[in-house]
């Protein structure tokens, strides 16, 4: 027995060698939200009726494993286009994509795992240029939300025929020629300028009511009063004010007898004298 322990020894040190040496390609984890796909290099080489699931697996290590984000990723992406009117733009999104676990296997032998530049890109770059040609610059530079439905829906059905779903395509950005988007400044502020003027002329209209009530106010007051006032008013009123003056503490002199139908005069004096 002894006489082996050197050749089981040796043995064992030859397979702790080789298995040290293709640890990464015989033991392989598959983290969360991924999944494997397996390559047999010697009996039919890609594995797509299983797809492998999270957790650890250990395959033979002249077999691969690739491995494929099944999470929903985001790409941005810049393209110029051009509008109905022959306008050239230049347009940023945002692509959230991903690939169908149930079918990575089929998606990683006929497209491979840059499906992204192969299939999602173009595709959407396709769609956008045929929308862009079809849509005014207003109606793409107000973003509406209708247009870009029909753009994820149409993109949508193209990529999924390739084991991929675009879940959205958001329009981050809308780059305009500098002459346009002059015009266009030029053109909000002239529409800010004519609702301020507006505001304006409405606030002076309001004014210029105001004070025509005030002065109908003032003049029906005069009327009212002019109309109430005869001579025996005004000399009543004179003698409750010559009254008045009379027994106050200041020195004056009366002067009786101003004519039949007037007031006596009061010539006033310093207080106190």
């Amino acid at each position: 027995m002894k006489r082996f322990l050197p050749a089981v020894i040796t043995s064992t040190i030859i397979v702790l060698l080789v298995v040290a040496y293709f640890y990464q390609t015989m033991f392989i984890t598959i983290k969360a939200g991924e999944a494997g796909v397996l390559y047999k290099r010697f009996a039919g080489g890609t594995v797509t009726d299983r797809v492998y699931k999270e957790g650890f697996h250990i395959i033979f290590p002249w077999n691969s494993m690739a491995i494929y984000n099944t999470r929903v990723q985001q790409q941005g992406h810049s393209l110029s286009v051009l509008t109905q009117e022959g306008l050239r733009i230049e347009l940023i999104v945002s692509i959230r994509y991903y690939p169908e676990r149930d079918s990575v296997g089929i998606l990683h032998q006929k497209i491979g795992p840059d499906y992204l530049e192969k299939i999602v890109i173009p595709e959407v770059d396709h769609t956008l240029r045929v929308h862009a040609g079809k849509t005014s610059v207003s109606d793409i530079y107000t973003t509406k939300g209708e247009s870009l439905h029909n753009i994820i829906v149409q993109a949508a059905s193209e990529v999924e025929k390739n084991y991929i779903y675009i879940q959205d395509v958001v329009l981050q950005q809308v780059i305009l020629p500098k002459q346009v988007e002059d015009a266009i400044e030029a053109k909000i502020e002239q529409k800010q300028l004519s609702e301020a003027y507006q505001y304006k002329l409405a606030r002076e209209t309001q004014e210029a009511e105001r004070k025509k009530i005030e002065a109908d106010g003032i003049y029906n007051y005069n009327t009212r009063i002019s109309q109430s006032l005869n001579n025996d008013v005004l000399k009543w009123k004179g003698i409750e004010a010559t009254r008045a003056l009379a027994e106050s503490n200041n020195a004056k002199t009366v002067i009786i007898g101003n004519g039949g139908n007037q007031l006596p005069i009061i010539i006033g004096g310093e207080s106190g004298q």
